[in-house]
């Protein structure tokens, strides 16, 4: 014990030490160099295997330890050093990571670490200038701990940690996609686009696609109509936009386009201010039928004649069902020569039709009044 002892004070001061450069360079890199110091903090717990030398009440002491020497500064509490050694573990389960740091543990973790006549562990030298610039050094740190908490692999964390990068979500907004299982969902729509678009236009529109899209923010009757979607989904736009993801701008609902002596409505008209084109989205509350396809493409030809300007690129089509055949939608997508897709939706929210909420309204809390007012008289 007497030697843990030591081990660990010598350690503290090495651990000082960083933490007041870090603290100097905090001024230009505030969070590359928070995140690096996490990052080497939970390392070093890993490496010197702290928790096996001291115990349940480590992350208890170093807490305590380091607010006493940093009162002013935060993310000392013993949850969050906990964090700094899961943020560590986390990460290099991913070769690639591994593999571009000299700082990480050059083992597998479980396997024993590599030491000297006198048991002190050999601990590996700070992180290489490729790892500096990854990307895991360049989001929030409450960002990581909500990414590392939820995903299932480091692919998936990093899926998260561009798409963050990309578009600077808020941690709200990263979560709120999170739990629509984005990583999951984006890029799955059946579609024709590689046949019908040319690259990278192609790639692009294909990832901004979902299947399926989780309409779970909507509560509908059971034998709800593709108006009542409709109109719920107006009522949620601002849902509606989150959910189908970055770039999408809300042009209209059962927009007209003349087509020969006849007046039709398109469901719902889109615009995606990063492809450059619209989007016709037709709402459909079955199964999908090869049929839909010929009236979409119909639409987009219509808008691509009528509300399209010199600048932007064909009008996409998309048919949004409840259910589908992939079978089907592939033979049906293969006989059309213009942008199309097919996603499913899923609903949580769906109530009989005879519901009734168990709380009375105001009508006839006024009728029960006036009833007991009159039986008084």
């Amino acid at each position: 014990m007497e030697n843990n002892t030591i081990e660990y004070k010598q350690w503290l001061v090495e651990l000082k030490t960083k933490i007041r450069q870090s603290q100097i360079k905090a001024a230009v890199r505030v969070n590359t160099e928070l995140l690096r110091l996490y990052w080497d903090l939970g390392r070093d717990i890993v490496a010197r295997q702290m928790e096996s030398a001291w115990g349940s009440g480590f992350f208890e002491r170093l807490s305590r330890d380091l607010r006493s020497e940093f009162p002013d500064m935060e993310g000392f509490s013993e949850r969050n050093l906990l964090y700094t050694k899961r943020f560590y573990l986390f990460y290099i389960q991913d070769n690639t990571i591994r593999q571009q740091a000299v700082g990480v543990i050059p083992h597998q973790v479980g396997e024993e670490l590599q030491t000297v006549s006198n048991n002190e562990v050999i601990i590996p030298q700070q992180l290489v200038a490729e790892l500096e610039d990854h990307p895991i050094f360049h989001i929030p740190w409450g960002h990581h701990v909500q990414i590392f908490t939820y995903c299932k692999s480091v692919k998936e964390a990093l899926y998260y940690i561009q798409e963050t990068l990309k578009y600077g979500w808020s941690r709200a907004v990263l979560m709120n996609f999170m739990k629509a299982d984005l990583y999951s969902t984006q890029g799955k729509a059946i579609t024709n686009f590689e046949r019908t678009m040319p690259k990278p236009d192609s790639d692009l529109a294909q990832q901004i696609l979902k299947c399926p899209y989780n309409f779970g923010f909507l509560t509908l009757s059971k034998n709800y109509t593709e108006k009542d979607l409709e109109n719920a989904l107006t009522a949620n736009i601002t849902k509606l936009l989150l959910e189908l993801g970055q770039g999408f701008a809300f042009v209209g609902r059962q927009v007209p386009v003349k087509i020969g002596e006849t007046e039709r409505f398109i469901d719902m008209l889109f615009y995606h201010l990063e492809l450059r084109r619209y989007i016709v989205i037709e709402l459909k509350v079955g199964k999908f039928e090869s049929e839909y396809t010929g009236k979409l493409g119909v639409y987009v030809a219509a808008i691509n004649d009528q509300l399209k300007k010199p600048e932007d690129l064909p009008t996409i089509g998309m048919v949004v069902c409840s259910s589908k055949d992939n079978v089907e939608v592939k033979y049906s997508l293969q006989t059309s020569n213009v942008p199309l897709g097919v996603s499913e939706y899923t609903l949580t929210n769906v109530v009989p039709e005879d519901f009734k909420p168990s709380l009375p309204d105001i009508a006839e809390i006024e009728q029960e009044l006036t009833e007991k007012t009159f039986s008084k008289e």
